[in-house]
Order: C-alpha cells, then sequence, then structure tokens
C-alpha cells in the first residue's frame, strides 16, 4: 500500500522564554576615559524598545536626551550633550528593551563608563518582602535617592538609580558613588517608577545609607499605605437601583445621611461591606432625578456626594438566594442561613418547601436578623446521612419595591463530622504588659479569626473545616487591637 505524505503546520516547537541577549558593545562596558559621541550594542535576536524615553535613565541626567536608533539586531545610542570631565554615568535600560515576537524583557541591564580614569564601583543589595504575605516580593522597583534631592524628588520625577528584584526578591544597585542615600521600593500599578497610587505597596529604609563600602544584606518591607485624606473613588446605580460606593479606605464607624431630597434619609437602608471600605444604600423610592450623600466616620464629617439619573429610569430587579453552604454541604450543627440580593419586606413561610429524603417535613421556622433586612435563618434539626432539597415558592420572598422572588430550589446534604476538626494554640507572650493580635487565615491567606491576648494560655478553634491554615501575630504596639500600616511622610514602618 502506498500513499502521500499528510501536509500539516509546523508545530513551532517550545515557546521561546529568553530575552534578547548581548553579544557586543562599542565601546565595551566599563569603559574608562570614554570619548564616544555613541554606544553601538549589539544583540543576538531582533528586539524592540518600549518606551525607551521612559524607561531608559542616565545617571547623572543629561539635558538633552539622546537618541535611540534601531539598526537590524543593534541599538545606537547617539549623545546631544556634551559629557562631564572624571564622571561614571550608569545607562538603565529599566523595561524598554524585548524581543520582537514574546516580547521578552531583558531586566536590570545597564551599561557603565566613565570619562576619566575611575569607575564608581559601589553597591546596595538586600531583599523585598511583603509585610502582609510575609513572602519575598517579584518584580519590585527597588529605587535610590541622594539624600540632598530625596524630599524634591520622591513622588515626583523617576529615579536614576533603581532596580528591579528578581523571582526571589532579591536587588542589586551597583556602580554606586560614595555619599547618603535614601532607598524605597514600589510594588506599582503603572509602570512608570513614581509612587502616585493609593493601591501601591511602598517600602522605606528609615535611615539613610550612607555608603562608602558595598553595602548588604538591607531589607525592606512593603505595605499599602492607608490613605490621609479620605476620597470617595467609585459611585454609581447598580442595575437593581441600589447605590454603590467604594472608599479609598476603610471607616471605623462609618456614618451615612442622604441630604438631599431630605425625605428620602428615612427610608435607606445601609449596607457596608465587612471590611467597612464599601456601602450599597437601598431607598424605597426612585422617583428623584439627583442625590446628595453626606458620609461621616465616628461623628465626624468626611465628605458629600452628588448621582444623577432620569426620573424615570427604569431598573431590572431579580431576586437571588445564597447560602451557607459549601458546594452542597452544610456544616454540622449549623443553621441554614439565607442571604437575600435586596432588603425583603415581607416572607411566607407558607411557601416554603423542606424534602428530607423526598419526604415533606414542616416542622422548621424561618427568622429574620434584626440588623439585615436581606438574611434568614431557617432552623431545623438537620440529620446525618439525609438528603434535603428546599423550594421557595414565587411570593416566598417580597422586598421592599414589591418584587416577588420565582421558584427557586437548593439541593445539599449534612458534612461529615470527621471532615471537621479543632485546633488547640498554646500561647506563651513575651511581655505580659503589652498586647497583642492573633490571627488565623486560610491557606488563602484570608483572615478567618481573630484573637487579642494580652496574657499566655490556650486559643481554641473548634470545628473547623479539615485542611491548611496560617497563624499570624502582630504585635500591638500602640494596643489597639489591629495591624497599623506604615507612612511614609511620617516615616513610620509598619
Amino acid at each position: 500500500m502506498a500513499g502521500c505524505a499528510s501536509i500539516q503546520r509546523p508545530m513551532g516547537g517550545p515557546r521561546d522564554r529568553t530575552p534578547p541577549k548581548l553579544l557586543l558593545a562599542t565601546p565595551p562596558d566599563q569603559t574608562r576615559n570614554f570619548k564616544a559621541k555613541e554606544i553601538r550594542l549589539d544583540f543576538d535576536e531582533y528586539f524592540k524598545l518600549n518606551n525607551q524615553y521612559q524607561e531608559i535613565t542616565i545617571s547623572p541626567a543629561m539635558d538633552k536626551v539622546p537618541d535611540y536608533n534601531i539598526k537590524p539586531k543593534s541599538l545606537v545610542i547617539k549623545f546631544n550633550d556634551t559629557l562631564q570631565k572624571n564622571t561614571t554615568y550608569v545607562i538603565n535600560f529599566g523595561k524598554a528593551i524585548a524581543d520582537v515576537n514574546e516580547n521578552n524583557v531583558l531586566k536590570n541591564f545597564t551599561y557603565v563608563f566613565s570619562t576619566g580614569n575611575h569607575i564608581d564601583s559601589l553597591s546596595i543589595s538586600g531583599t523585598v518582602v511583603n509585610t502582609v504575605t510575609q513572602e519575598k516580593e517579584k518584580d519590585a522597583t527597588v529605587m535610590l535617592f541622594p539624600v540632598k534631592s530625596d524630599s524634591l524628588m520622591f513622588g515626583k520625577k523617576k529615579p536614576s538609580i533603581f532596580a528591579t528584584t528578581d523571582s526571589s526578591g532579591n536587588f542589586n544597585l551597583s556602580n554606586l558613588h560614595e555619599g547618603d542615600y535614601r532607598i524605597y521600593a514600589l510594588k506599582e500599578q503603572a509602570a512608570n517608577r513614581i509612587y502616585d497610587n493609593d493601591n501601591e505597596l511602598i517600602a522605606f529604609s528609615k535611615k539613610p545609607v550612607h555608603l562608602s563600602r558595598d553595602t548588604s544584606g538591607l531589607n525592606l518591607s512593603l505595605f499599602k499605605q492607608e490613605p490621609e485624606k479620605f476620597r470617595i473613588v467609585n459611585k454609581r446605580f447598580d442595575p437593581d437601583g441600589k447605590l454603590f460606593f467604594t472608599f479609598n479606605r476603610p471607616l471605623t464607624d462609618p456614618g451615612v445621611k442622604i441630604n438631599y431630597p431630605p425625605d428620602l434619609d428615612n427610608q435607606k437602608i445601609i449596607d457596608f461591606s465587612k471590611t467597612k471600605d464599601t456601602v450599597g444604600i437601598y431607598l424605597r423610592s426612585m422617583d428623584f432625578d439627583s442625590i446628595s450623600v453626606a458620609f461621616s466616620d465616628k461623628g465626624k464629617f468626611l465628605d458629600t456626594t452628588y448621582l444623577r439619573k432620569g426620573r424615570k429610569e427604569t431598573f431590572t430587579r431579580n431576586i437571588t438566594l445564597s447560602y451557607n453552604i459549601r458546594g452542597d454541604l452544610l456544616k454540622p450543627g449549623n443553621d441554614l442561613q439565607i442571604t437575600v440580593n435586596s432588603p425583603v419586606e415581607s416572607t411566607d413561610q407558607s411557601r416554603i418547601i423542606l424534602m428530607e429524603d423526598s419526604v415533606n417535613v414542616s416542622n422548621f421556622t424561618l427568622q429574620k436578623d434584626p440588623d439585615n433586612p436581606r438574611i434568614f435563618t431557617l432552623k431545623y434539626r438537620w440529620k446525618q446521612d439525609r438528603r434535603y432539597d428546599i423550594t421557595f415558592n414565587e411570593g416566598t420572598f417580597v422586598n421592599i419595591y414589591g418584587d416577588r422572588n420565582k421558584r427557586l430550589t437548593k439541593p445539599f446534604k449534612i458534612d461529615k463530622p470527621e471532615n471537621y476538626g479543632t485546633l488547640t494554640l498554646k500561647v506563651t507572650v513575651p511581655d505580659t504588659t503589652k498586647q497583642y493580635v492573633v490571627e488565623l487565615l486560610s491557606d488563602q491567606k484570608n483572615i478567618i479569626h481573630t484573637d487579642v491576648i494580652s496574657k499566655s494560655g490556650s486559643i481554641v478553634y473548634k470545628d473547623y473545616i479539615t485542611g491548611k491554615y496560617i497563624v499570624r501575630v502582630i504585635y500591638d504596639a500602640n494596643k489597639n487591637g489591629k495591624w497599623d500600616s506604615g507612612n511614609i511622610k511620617k516615616r513610620i514602618q509598619p
């Protein structure tokens, strides 16, 4: 038997994960008595420049920016300014150089030369750690500013001396001149090497670095600074008509007042998130075209904002339910908690059908949370190895707008007790005059439980699902029962 070869597209091989590699520099890197007007860098593959005028920095800075020209696999840098005498120049390429196909970036690439006989050779190295996760942070930008210009440059201008941490959170700043510096680390959202966003992580060394010899082992702890000035970062009407607001920082004891229309203030229903940095406001009447809302914290006025809408604008409201069920399993000994997506005005328990192994049962009760009109608890003596199906027929829940739920059904079982355990921590405090916060976290590092302690003893976590947990201890120096972030302006570490 004979046949033709099958024609197929080439597979392409493994993905390229290697950035461009420097083959030759003319003049060579680390050249002394440099007199050239341009530099030529030859690479092993075709490359591109990304934001070269933002990414590439030269220290000391030049008044006239050089020209950057790509010629096949070479980069030619032509100087347009006169170089200073007896000076070490460091060209840091940031994330500017990347290959054409996969955009693999050549990180921490520098070219160094001196117009005199000496090249500055001092270095600073260390590690950047995320304070909250306690993990080493990769791709953080470590920046160095001379002390004499720090207050003028930090947060305003890009640093000319910087490096990016590797996958182990390590950094190295080299070819430094002797002197006093301030050092920062920045995990930024916009790649501009300027601390200009409340959501960016920042780290700093409290004391200046006096550089007279190589310095190593410097540790920088990243933290998210809590903004000093309250700001509303997001405001909107949700599709169901709810007013939704997001703040730039959590509040301690938040308050809301509707200034206009004034008659709406008495009918508002407020639902703050657990972190108290977002809030939803439900109003029975939507017959208005503009609304003014004021926010306060601990009784102190913070800000007022406005929202506008069409007076006849319509909203779509479908009642949905969520449950305290993991998958289809309810924790043993727990009541069934039902959360409605909008405040409920009335309920009709007779419209609820509860089936236990296909047998209708009626000896259950439905209770409304006195503090939250969206939360209900269904109490029943649940049994192991039984299958439950609960049905909320149409009209079981009627919300404050008069909407009725459609037929909703949820099947579930009672989880096995052996899937839960008790963890006991024996805690010995180093100083009984001080206070400590012990936090239990999930393996995803979400806080599950918090205890404030001041003496030795045991902490018992009873009936927790089997799995991996993390324990974190905060040395509560100011005894406020929580971890406090740092403040870079006040030079306060987290």
